[in-house]
């Protein structure tokens, strides 16, 4: 393959709006501009196709009927059942959509509006909230996340009634999802909390729908202004803020570019951001066809998650597992398990997602899905499964699970040239260039055994 620019642009454009590109790939795309690309993205970012792998919305076993153990042991066993499910649908799905940027989109603002409970019906009902509304408008975005009634049972506005509002959601609407710490009072939060009073879900259907009975319509004080505010005019008088528009382009070029944002950068995004009505798919466009995007400084300086490095594996080896649950046991093992954030900030990304445990697991993986073997690293504990940890495995946290994988090395070897340098395969494979120290560690002329030691390069967590 030879090397260019707009090759390199190609290829970086594809680390960050997807989770990495094929030899194949990049190949075909090394003849079109960087902004044809991303248009390609784009088009094909419109196909969305709702995750659908859990079909039956368990009901509790009601209190007033006394349940037995064993029915609520059966209970628990298929709500744990539905849980992994659909968190193994949306892994693999990460390694094998035609829509990479949609669910590269659909991971961000899983991120951003992190959400937790133990139910995989409304986890996947939220997740189609974000895929559905990831390139869209932000408002209709945040107004449905608001109503999904995962949301209302993690923040609490299930319960938040007249006359004893509770003020989680509307703190954690401002401070986490819109306007960020130190762009609201502590009385905007108690007032808005009243205005999401009645915002509720019906328990038998799941549907949203306004109790008027429990809605407080009464006079409220908000950013100044005095009226009969609804949920819908906070979030309004919200996104009038210029500020909500620079707190999500920040955060999307945290996501895209650089962990360092870049303040005139940011401001220039947010500005076309908030002229547009929020409109999300243009903002993206923009970030992506920027010349700054493709600045040496941006490229291969991020850490790639632990959701990201998986699916980079599996896509570019088609990777085959005997049994899928180990999915959920490696993200756990690296520290990011999708749809069980650690709390409602989400995950903290950046430098955070390395540490001596979770790197020793990341390091190891590609030789053991490639070639098959074991881990042997310090899990990281998750504070809500304690109740589910047996006092024998809380002691020892280490996870030593055998993977049985089958890579598709055919595939992988079939696209790439029999006779490929290590330069060209440490090119394809890494971010950034590998310093001829690390290229000279390199050693073997077996391909297969090339790969793996590329893979288990440093240079390969970034992207």
């Amino acid at each position: 393959m030879k090397r260019s620019k707009n090759t390199d642009q190609i290829k970086h454009l594809y680390s960050r709006a997807s989770f990495g590109i094929r030899y194949a790939e990049l190949e075909k795309l090394s003849g079109i501009s960087p902004a044809k690309a991303v248009r390609r993205l784009l088009k094909q970012a419109e196909n969305v196709e709702p995750l659908n792998e859990v079909s039956e919305r368990l009901q509790r076993p009601p209190r007033a009927e006394n349940p037995s153990e064993e029915v609520i042991k059966e209970y628990l066993r298929k709500r744990n059942e539905q849980e992994t499910a659909v968190n193994i649908a949306w892994t693999k799905r990460f390694a094998q959509t035609e829509a990479p940027l949609l669910e590269k989109m659909t991971l961000f603002w899983h991120g951003h509006f992190a959400c937790r409970m133990n139910d995989g019906y409304y986890l996947q009902q939220l997740n189609n909230v974000h895929r559905r509304n990831a390139l869209g408008n932000f408002k209709t975005l945040l107004t449905e996340v608001a109503k999904a009634p995962a949301m209302l049972s993690f923040l609490n506005n299930q319960q938040n009634r007249k006359g004893r509002p509770n003020e989680n959601f509307a703190r954690e609407l401002m401070e986490l999802f819109t306007l960020g710490r130190g762009n609201y009072t502590e009385n905007d939060v108690k007032q808005s909390a009243r205005a999401f009073t009645g915002w509720q879900y019906k328990g038998a259907t799941g549907d949203f729908f306004f109790n008027q009975k429990q809605h407080d319509d009464g006079s409220k004080t908000f950013f100044g202004k005095i009226g009969n505010f609804s949920g819908e005019d906070i979030i309004d008088m919200i996104l009038e803020k210029k500020k909500t528009a620079y707190f999500i382009s920040e955060k999307l070029y945290k996501f895209f570019v650089n962990d360092i944002p870049n303040p005139q950068h940011v401001k220039e995004l947010s500005e076309a951001f908030y002229s547009s009505g929020y409109e999300i798919r243009p903002l993206v466009e923009k970030i992506f066809t920027s010349a700054w995007f493709y600045d040496t400084k941006n490229v291969g300086n991020k850490i790639k998650s632990p959701v990201e490095f998986l699916a980079g594996l599996n896509r570019q080896f088609n990777i085959q597992y005997e049994s899928t649950k180990v999915l959920l046991q490696l993200q756990r093992s690296m520290g990011q398990a999708v749809f069980y954030p650690p709390n409602v900030a989400g995950w903290a990304g950046g430098q955070n997602w390395i540490d001596s445990s979770s790197l020793l697991t990341r390091m190891k993986l590609p030789s053991v899905l490639l070639n098959g073997g074991i881990i042997e690293s310090d899990g990281k504990a998750d504070p809500e499964d304690e109740a589910f940890i047996s006092a024998a495995k809380r002691q020892r946290l280490n996870i030593e699970k055998r993977v049985r994988a089958q890579p598709g090395w055919e595939l992988f070897l079939k696209e790439i040239p029999e006779d490929i340098t290590r330069e060209d395969l440490a090119y394809l494979l890494i971010a950034g260039d590998l310093n001829q120290q690390a290229m000279d560690r390199i050693d073997t002329e077996n391909i297969k055994n090339m790969v793996i030691q590329l893979l288990s390069t440093p240079e390969y967590q970034l992207c």
